[in-house]
């Protein structure tokens, strides 16, 4: 089980049935660059997919440091001429977020702001560590106290008790420390840091606006404020932005890349490039290794949107099939709200999804998503097509089996409710009341990422969520094992001595 305080409350604002997959988080910043608050608004506005929970930016004037957080998103929090007002300086940072660890609190949300006697500094994290329970449980025992049970402040406390002189040393000391996928963006009174981890799970870019250094979490938040794409901030580095300009810094011993898959395969927006590699691209080719290796006769290859639009694409220009729109997307619904009861709840997928009888009415349909999870939501939009009259359903993924949980910084279900870890296909095919069932291979999976094939020994990317392949120990999960390991021995003593 995905080792998290007992204090989260992220799922209490959703459907229970959703099994949407839920984004990380998305980090901008930006130095020297007047009016730097709007700027790094619209660069959150840009990154809004990867976590509309809520928001927030810090800034420093020279002076001192301003910092804002809300609830809700980018829009809504940061609109109008009067956000620079509020956040003076061309000193900035932002996050954009969905709770991964920690609960659904306006104490949460970041950037999260510490004054230490070296000076301020602020901090917006993406990403989830992977001993955060176990350094936090170390902190409360040293003397530590939290305002949060938010991962990133565990950052702010390591900072605060290294015995380094330099800030940056400081920073390196903290991160030394933790473990886990992240990309880091941290303000202080006269430099901007960007830090990725040593495997690079978690993405992280460098801009160039008139000459002024940005980081950000994807290309589409430069190509938003008009920046251009310098470079990926490589794995393990450490990047250091100040009036001198840029220095980069590799604190850690080299390791081999290992960047997530799923930002290729859901997180990351179409229109970004991600590790060199064009989101859009990727997922076409996607689309055309799933024809290949799982096609069927049909009418129409329709996409659930947004997400399966481009593998959809790809699927219908390898089959010759014909690409139509049969579901149409409200992009207005919002955040799901609590369902009063089973009935209504099981309305809520028209919310989001309306059937395009035109398209498939009679038709023999070809239906692509990106993944499946807990299957929940797949299930209503196949009765949604059918309802439509549609004579068959294929459904195909456009990403193998996801058979185990993450711990890096996505929203996954544990284990034993992801539906391709605990049934077959023939089980799986009749619980979602489709025709036929087909997934992407791993192996394909690596030939639409040009790769080349999966090396065993050491995999080109973190595959774990299909292979079980885990790219880092994982600490929390391994004492929380242990603990019940031991609990579980200490009841069975018990039993006996009575």
């Amino acid at each position: 089980m995905s080792p998290r305080l007992p204090t989260t409350n992220s799922d209490y604002y959703r459907d229970p049935d959703d099994d949407q997959l839920r984004l990380e988080c998305g980090v901008f910043g930006v130095f020297g660059i007047p009016d730097a608050a709007g700027v790094v608004a619209l660069g959150l506005h840009a990154l809004q997919h990867r976590g509309q929970e809520a928001c927030g930016i810090a800034t420093f004037d020279g002076q001192r440091f301003a910092t804002e957080r809300h609830m809700g998103q980018v829009g809504e929090a940061f609109s109008g001429p009067d956000t620079v007002r509020r956040l003076p300086g061309s000193y900035a940072i932002g996050h954009t977020r969905y709770a991964t660890a920690g609960g659904s609190f306006i104490r949460n949300v970041q950037p999260m702001f510490a004054d230490l006697e070296a000076g301020g500094v602020a901090i917006a994290h993406n990403g989830n560590l992977t001993n955060f329970l176990y350094l936090r449980e170390k902190l409360v025992a040293d003397g530590s106290i939290f305002q949060s049970t938010s991962d990133s402040e565990v950052i702010l406390h390591l900072i605060a008790r290294s015995r380094k002189a330099l800030m940056i040393d400081r920073f390196i000391d903290a991160v030394s420390q933790i473990e886990g996928g992240y990309a880091l963006v941290a303000l202080t009174n006269k430099k901007l840091i960007g830090m990725r981890d040593p495997l690079g799970i978690r993405p992280l870019v460098l801009g160039d606006l008139d000459g002024r250094y940005v980081l950000a979490s994807e290309t589409c938040a430069l190509e938003m404020i008009g920046a251009r794409f310098v470079r990926d901030i490589e794995h393990g580095e450490m990047v250091v932005i100040s009036d001198s300009g840029i220095e980069s810094m590799r604190p850690f011993p080299a390791e081999k890349a290992r960047p997530c898959v799923f930002e290729y395969v859901y997180f990351a927006r179409p229109d970004s490039v991600v590790n060199g590699r064009s989101v859009y691209g990727v997922r076409k080719r996607m689309g055309h290794r799933l024809a290949a290796e799982t096609g069927v006769q049909a009418d129409v290859v329709v996409p659930v949107p947004d997400s399966g639009v481009p593998a959809a694409i790809g699927y219908a220009e390898a089959s010759g099939v014909p690409f139509d729109l049969g579901i149409i997307r409200s992009h207005y619904a919002g955040r799901t709200f609590i369902q009063p009861t089973q009935g209504i709840r099981e309305l809520g997928v028209r919310m989001k999804h309306s059937p395009n009888r035109a398209v498939l009415d009679g038709k023999r349909v070809v239906l692509i998503d990106d993944s499946i999870v807990r299957g929940t939501t797949s299930r209503k939009i196949v009765r949604l097509v059918r309802e439509a009259g549609a004579k068959e359903v294929h459904l195909r993924s456009a990403s193998p089996p996801i058979r185990w949980p993450d711990f890096y910084g996505i929203d996954m279900p544990d284990r034993d409710k992801l539906l391709a870890a605990n049934q077959s296909i023939e089980e799986m095919t009749k619980f979602l009341e489709v025709d036929s069932l087909g997934f992407l291979s791993v192996e394909g999976l690596y030939e639409a990422l040009e790769a080349g094939p999966r090396d065993p020994a050491c995999p080109q990317f973190t595959d774990h969520y299909f292979t079980g392949d885990y790219p880092t120990r994982l600490l929390d999960r391994e004492i929380a094992e242990g603990r019940n390991e031991l609990a579980e021995q200490r009841q069975l003593s018990l039993l006996a001595s009575a």
